[in-house]
């Protein structure tokens, strides 16, 4: 039977499209995988028999045969089609497991839960199903190039948001070793010298049961002093807070207060501060360090 498909192309259902099929489509364009000029958009089975990749139409979850739906009554996993190309492309190892974590965390399971109805957004929160959705036209009756235009469109803003992911992916994967040099050190203020994204090896890393509070990085041409969360969920927390007296300050203010003469400014929520230079960030950080040591 996959002798008779037609090498890469792409087949969904026409009319009204969500972020499931869309990101489905973007993550086999991202790995090149298909075409974009032969996807089809159909639900008449007779068009898509001979289709390699077929998402969110037709009934069957098979990877084998490269049939990706999740609507079909003896289906009862919790993949939209986005989720089970990406377990596809893990699985015939065209991403890594680190890889396929990432892009998973980053945005495939919030598209799979909503487009399975697992979750509901609050109010005033905008999902990227929602934006994605928002490219479908807003009139019921419009006709079907129109919508063939739409779906393009969303396509398109997909590619570019997982293209960006995966950069994203490839610089963290490039600092990882400076991060884990800093790690091994075991001290309790991580410096480095260029900025980085250090988050999420941090935590890889087994950053949970490792004694930094502290980070302290370049800002532009400032320096950064910023707390540690507990854990990756809780990374909007700190280990250690700023002092609350330096709460909101900026300049003057922050100096007077902080007693020291290289003082920018210091968040409200106490989680970050910046500097004029890496040394009034390490003795800032080294006055909140022995406060603590003398509570």
């Amino acid at each position: 039977m996959e002798e008779k498909f037609i090498p890469r192309t792409f087949a969904t259902h026409n009319g009204s499209f969500h972020a499931d099929e869309v990101t489905a489509c973007a993550l086999l364009l991202l790995f090149n995988l298909v075409d974009r000029d032969k996807i089809i958009r159909s639900r008449d089975p007779q068009k898509y028999v001979n289709v390699e990749f077929v998402c969110d139409v037709g009934g069957a979850y098979n990877p084998s045969t490269k049939r990706f739906d999740h609507h079909q009554s003896n289906y009862h996993g919790n993949l939209s089609s986005a989720g089970m190309v990406l377990q596809y492309l893990k699985d015939g190892t065209i991403i890594s497991e680190k890889m396929y974590d990432f892009f998973n965390r980053s945005l495939i399971l919030g598209v799979d839960a909503i487009d399975n109805g697992k979750t509901t957004p609050m109010v005033g929160f905008c999902t990227f199903s929602a934006v994605v959705a928002n490219f479908v036209p807003a009139e019921y009756d419009v006709d079907e190039n129109k919508l063939n235009a739409a779906f393009y469109e969303a396509l398109d803003f997909v590619f570019g948001h997982l293209k960006r992911l995966l950069e994203k992916f490839q610089y963290i994967e490039k600092c990882h070793d400076k991060i884990k040099e800093e790690m091994d050190k075991k001290n309790k203020i991580l410096i480095f010298d260029v900025p980085m994204p250090w988050i999420e090896t941090f935590f890889e890393l087994d950053g949970e049961n490792h004694p930094g509070i502290f980070i302290i990085m370049p800002a532009h041409n400032q320096w950064k002093l910023r707390g540690i969360p507990p854990s990756y969920e809780k990374k909007m927390q700190v280990r250690v807070l700023m002092p609350k007296e330096w709460a909101g300050l900026s300049d003057e203010e922050l100096k007077e207060k902080s007693g020291l003469a290289g003082a920018v400014f210091c968040h409200k929520g106490r989680f970050i501060s910046i500097w004029e230079t890496k040394e009034d960030a390490l003795k800032a950080c080294e006055l909140i360090v022995k406060r603590m040591e003398e509570m």
